[in-house]
């Protein structure tokens, strides 16, 4: 499945468009740092609700391929300027983690 497939997702909103057309490897959810620095996959969704600068570090990183920021957290500027300059999407949805985390399971990551 290619990114630009969760950026469409209708209950998403496109805070930062990475590369749409990234391969995505599967959908990961954590909301503990330091866990997502040592387990988040390449090439993953990571889908939180940790919207801060250290969350883009992470991700980075762990060459994430993009954020989905749930429970309408937002990210702050600053911080979706390094996501840019890294490459790396990011996405915020009102859905709860799981709820958002099995829509994008359901789009296609087998």
């Amino acid at each position: 499945m290619k990114l630009q497939t969760i950026m469409n997702l209708p209950d998403c909103c496109v805070l930062s468009e990475g590369s749409p057309d990234r391969e995505i490897t599967r959908v990961f959810c954590c909301d503990l740092l330091s866990i997502a620095m040592s387990r988040a996959p390449s090439g993953s969704v990571w889908v939180t609700v940790m919207g801060n600068k250290n969350t883009v570090a992470v991700a980075s990183l762990t060459d994430t391929a993009c954020i989905v920021l749930a429970e309408g957290v937002s990210m702050d500027a600053d911080s979706l300027e390094k996501a840019s300059e890294e490459g790396i999407a990011v996405l915020s949805t009102e859905l709860p983690v799981f709820d958002m985390a099995l829509r994008i399971y359901q789009a296609g990551i087998a």
